[in-house]
Order: C-alpha cells, then structure tokens, then sequence
C-alpha cells in the first residue's frame, strides 16, 4: 500500500524542495543540484511504479487492484482522499513517470542556459505529481485536482518565458480555452452527486442504473466529454493547443506526449462502464474524435513550423484515440495513447534537437540538409515517422492498426475516415522530415551541433520504445492485463481474412504517398508550388487554419471584450466608483462648510456646547 504514496510523494518533494531552495537561494543553487532532485524525484517514482507492476504481473488476475485511504477529506460528502492502482492506472503510471523521466533528463542540458532552469524543473515535478494525481485518484473530486492541476501547470509551462508577450498569451489562451472545458466536467460532477449521491468511482461502477436514469446519465457522460474536449483539444475546444508551442520543446513532449493531453482519453476510459450504456454518447465520442483526427491533419499540411506541424498530428493522433474509446474499443485507445507517448515524445524531443542545433530557428522552410550534420538526430526522427505513419514493425502500426479494424467492424466508413487520416499524416510527416533533412540549405549555422549526451541518451530510449514498444505490450498482452477493467463492448464479427487485406492496403498506400511526398520536397518542389498556386485559395484556408481562431475573436471573444468594457465603463465606472466617489465628495463639502465651527474659539466651542445641553434637558423634559 505504501508504494502507492510513495510513487505520488517523491514528484510533490521535488517540486516543494527545488521551489523553496530556488526561492530562497536563486541563482546560488546550482543546476547540477536542480537536475539531480528533479530527476531523481521522477526515477524514484519511476521505480515504485514498476515494483508495483511486477507486483500485479505475478498476482492472480483478479486480484490486481491496490487501494489507499490516506484520511477523510469531506465526510458529510463521503469523500475520502483515496487512491487505488488497477491495472489502467499501472499502465499510465508507467507511461508518465518512464516517458517523463526521460524528458527531465533531456530538459537539463536542453534548459542549461536558462535562469529560470530551478523554476522550470519545479514546475515540471508539479506537472508529473498533477497527472500521477490524475491517474491514482479513486474519486472523481480528487480526479478533478489532478485535472485542474494538469491545466494550471501547462499555463505556467506555455507561459514559461512570460516576459515575451506572445509566450504569455499563449498560456493564457490555453489556462482560458481550459476552464471552458472543465465547466463541463464540473457541471457533470453536480449532476453526479445529485443523481448517486458519490464521487467515488468504484461505487458509481457497481452503482445499478435503471432505465428512467440514462437520460441523465447520458447527459452527463456527454458533459464529461466536454472537458475531455478542452484538456484533449479536440472540436471546438482543439485551439489552445498550436499556440502552446510557445512553452519550451521539452515542455510540448511532455504536455502532448505523456501528461495533459492524456488525460481526456483516460477520464473516458476510466468512466468506460457509463459510456457503454449510453451509446448516443459514445456515437459522439466516436464521430468528434474521427472528425478531428482529419480536421487537425489537413491544417498541419502547410505549416512550417516544426512544432505546430506536430502539434496538429497530436490533435489527430487523440482523435484515433477518441475513436478507439468512443466506438468501444477501450483497450485499442489506451494502447495507442501508449505508443503515441513513445513516438510524440520522441518525435518533439528530435525536434528540439534540430531547433537546439540551429539556435532556436524552428522554420522547416529555413533548415535542410542536416541528415549529415546532425546523423543522430535525423535517424531517430526517421524513426519517429515511421512510427506515426504506421509502417512495421513500428510501435504505431499496431495500435492504429487495431483501432482501424475495430471502427471497420463497427461501421466501414470509420475506417475509410481513419485511413484518409492516415494518408494525410503520412503527407505532413514526410513533408517535414524531407525539408529538414534533405532539403535545400536555407539555414545560417555553420556548424551544426549533435545533441549533447543526456539529450542524446533520451532520444535513443525513446526510439528503441518507439521500435519496439507495439511488439512487446501488443497482441494478447495489453488484453489480458487489462481483462479485469475492460468487458467486451465490440465484438469482432468480420474474419481474419478481411483484417490482412484491410492492413496490407493500409501499409501500401502509406508507403506510396510517403515515397511520392519524399519524392516531390526533395527532387521536384517546384511540382509542390505549381499545385500551391493552382489551388491557392484551398492553400490559403489551409495556411490559415481555416481562420477558426479569427471566427472565435469575431464570435466570442470580442463581443465578451465589448460586453466587459459596456459593464465597466456603465456599472462600474458610472454606478459603483460614481456613489463611491460623491459619497467622498459629500463627505468632503460638507466638512468644509462646516470647518467654521473647528477654529479654535473657545467662546463658540462653550457656545455650541451649551446648545447641545439644552437641546438634550428639552428632549429628556418632553419624553422622559
């Protein structure tokens, strides 16, 4: 039982000792001693989160469930600070303290010359104890710490160098674009209580559902979605996440890899019990998640930010996740949000290397031919292409892979979606690594720079994760371990037959549109402009993201803006500061008309004196 608390006190340690010491000694603290605690703190956690999956592989199935109580926290609501290890929370527990860790490794020579490198790595703990929080929590209120934890951290990360404003609006956005979200997430949570009478997730589980409640609890489900939308940045609620690039390389691994946006796809596979009795929601879930899967990947085709170009395929990576999830396929979606952890992570890791290398330049347009400069670098992100296309045996194949044919048992125009979605990752990714690697040289470093070791040691584990990690926790295993949490809620009627010939198109035509991409950016661009220029509108409404961003200022956020100024210039301005300010300047006048009767002339004080004693007998002898 300890082992739970442990794996959730060392982050909470490191954050608390590096905040305080960084506070209270600056820039005396070394940065070797910030590493090693905000470091070790992660491999400590990392540690205990393995002992206890040993554990749990050498117990009975049944039995692989681990509870703590730490104390009641509000027992008029029943609610208790209480964790629990199952075999869902082992496996995110593995992926944010062993992905995590090694981002805290790159971060230190990554980060080196900053001064704020104390405050960075303080945050960064905060971040992990968030999630770790998130995924433990056996009842929805503490769930929803972890979950507003997650939210508040990624606004002081995206915002990390705030005193660039653009940086700073960019946390701002996301901490915003959030809490809209979460006010879904809350409003379930009322419902919830009102409706069971418990947060506790274990309680609800077993709670018997009758048919006059699925309308509420469709109604809720579809609520929880809605935060699952703002903190997975799908439709409408996806815009925060381009401009969170603005955050440190490291930090986008970490809140696109292994934590933040997680935590939506978990929060509806934790809740999988209430979903696959309401299947409007789940329809939903399914539909949002594919749909944004190909809306995010057609805006990622032409930018040229190396980052937001990442950024879209993360939006549409947890759209195949949302469709795992939503069609029923639970144990599909959790494993591709596995493997998408190692190949996201590597592939943003990479990218800072090639940014780092080049002194923060981050336009693939401004790189090229950096596949000899940088040979480390331009294998492992080759490695993450093929992982994120989905070519064995490379991690992704098999979790997309599977996800696909579940959605083609379900309905095959999910499948059609997903291997469109496909094709046009397979585009964007190619396109980028080939104006990296092997374009022209358009870039003004003369030399290059490799990742220095603790970068490189990152990069290298990631990769052989990124190879191999769909082989190991594929097939059988991840469906036998998680047996005890997830029933079968889509049943495979179509034959093994119809799943090779689905896969074997699936690989032939990702590896003819990645050859042609590869083709056209390196030997023929100018057969790139020529269709940029015959379809220059679609070009521009691409470029432009469909000028979503342009549509909320005009539609919400500035009327908000107009509304707030009405307000203040009218109520606050006008009413509020106006009775404050007459209400003074009464006070004011009325002191000044009658300051005569203060000017020290004593005969005037004893008169005014011998009035109020008169006007006092007058009183008492009328009514006394």
């Amino acid at each position: 039982m300890a082992v739970l608390g442990f794996i959730l006190l060392f982050p909470l340690i490191g954050f608390l000792v590096i905040g305080i010491l960084g506070g209270l000694f600056g820039k005396r603290l070394p940065n070797s001693v910030v590493a090693t605690l905000g470091c070790g703190s992660i491999l400590l956690s990392l540690v205990f989160s393995f002992y206890a999956f040993i554990q749990f592989l050498q117990d009975p199935t049944a039995s692989r469930e681990l509870s703590l109580t730490l104390f009641d926290w509000i027992p008029q609501l029943g609610v208790a600070i209480s964790l629990k290890l199952d075999p869902l929370s082992q496996l995110m527990i593995l992926v944010v303290t062993g992905v995590g860790l090694f981002i805290h490794l790159y971060s230190v020579n990554y980060m080196g010359e900053d001064p704020g490198f104390a405050r960075y790595f303080s945050f960064l703990n905060l971040f992990t104890f968030a999630m770790l929080l998130l995924v433990l929590a056996n009842n929805l209120l503490l769930l929803f710490i972890g979950w507003e934890g997650v939210g508040l951290c990624s606004y002081l990360l995206i915002g990390f160098w705030f005193e660039d404003n653009e940086k700073a609006q960019a946390g701002k956005k996301a901490f915003l674009v959030n809490r809209v979200g979460d006010f879904g997430f809350l409003m379930a949570m009322f419902l919830i209580f009102v409706t069971f009478g418990t947060f506790n997730i274990d309680s609800l589980k077993i709670y018997e559902i009758h048919e006059a409640q699925l309308p509420i609890l469709t109604l809720i489900t579809l609520l929880l979605f809605i935060g699952a939308c703002g903190k997975s940045a799908q439709i409408p609620l996806y815009v925060w996440l381009p401009d969170a690039m603005a955050g440190p390389t490291p930090v986008s691994a970490l809140i696109h890899a292994a934590t933040m946006v997680t935590a939506g796809v978990y929060m509806v596979a934790r809740l999988h019990f209430w979903y696959a009795l309401t299947p409007f929601s789940s329809s939903v879930v399914a539909i949002v998640g594919i749909s944004t899967a190909l809306f995010s990947a057609s805006m990622a085709f032409f930018q040229n930010d190396i980052k937001k170009v990442l950024a879209y395929s993360t939006i549409s990576q947890l759209g195949y996740m949302f469709l795992g999830v939503g069609i029923g396929a639970y144990t599909s979606g959790i494993f591709h949000l596995i493997t998408h952890a190692f190949f996201k992570a590597l592939l943003f890791l990479s990218a800072g290397s090639v940014i780092h290398a080049l002194h923060g330049e981050q336009d693939i347009q401004k790189m090229g031919k950096l596949s000899s400069k940088l040979p480390l670098t331009h294998i492992v992100f080759l490695f993450g292409l093929l992982a994120i296309i989905g070519i064995p045996p490379f991690s992704g194949f098999f979790s997309k892979d599977e996800i696909l044919w579940m959605a083609f048992n379900k309905h095959p125009l999910f499948w059609v979606c997903g291997w469109l979605g496909a094709l046009m990752t397979t585009f964007y990714m190619v396109r980028v690594f080939t104006l990296t690697f092997y374009g022209p040289s358009h870039h003004h470093a003369e030399h290059p720079h490799e990742a220095p070791p603790l970068m490189a040691l990152s990069l290298i584990v990631l990769a052989i994760l990124s190879l191999g990690g769909g082989m190991v926790i594929g097939g059988h295993f991840l469906e036998q371990f998680l047996t005890p949490l997830f029933t079968k809620h889509l049943e495979v009627t179509l034959s093994s037959h119809t799943e090779h010939t689905l896969m074997i198109v699936m690989i032939l035509s990702t590896l003819v549109t990645a050859i042609l991409t590869f083709f056209i950016f390196h030997k023929k661009q100018e057969w790139a402009v020529h269709v940029r220029l015959k379809f220059l509108k679609l070009h521009t409404l691409l470029s432009h993201k469909y000028y979503v961003d342009e549509l909320y200022q005009f539609l919400i956020i500035s009327p908000i803006q107009k509304g707030a100024h009405f307000f203040w210039s009218i109520i606050d301005t006008l009413f509020i500061d106006g009775t404050v300010n007459n209400i003074a300047y009464l006070n004011g006048y009325l002191g000044s008309k009658l300051s005569f009767m203060q000017n020290g002339n004593l005969q005037r004080y004893a008169f005014i004196f011998i009035l109020g004693v008169l006007a006092i007998l007058l009183y008492l002898g009328k009514y006394v």
